[in-house]
């Protein structure tokens, strides 16, 4: 369980981070499906299935350091 919670900050970084790149033009990414969120005048872009494979992917890599 703890290597669930140690793997969450991962997959936000990940789905920043690839989400920035890709859907800074305007895409959103085929299946990645970014979300581009406007607020105060700054789009935050988010994708949550790469949110979910980012934190499974860091999840195993933490289980499997235990």
């Amino acid at each position: 369980m703890f290597s669930l919670i140690k793997g969450v900050p991962f997959g936000v970084l990940l789905s920043w981070l690839v989400s920035t790149f890709v859907g800074s033009r305007g895409s959103s990414g085929g299946m990645l499906n970014i979300q581009h969120i406007p607020i105060d005048g700054t789009v935050f872009l988010f994708s949550g299935t790469l949110f979910v494979i980012g934190t499974a992917l860091a999840w195993a890599i933490f289980k499997m350091m235990e």
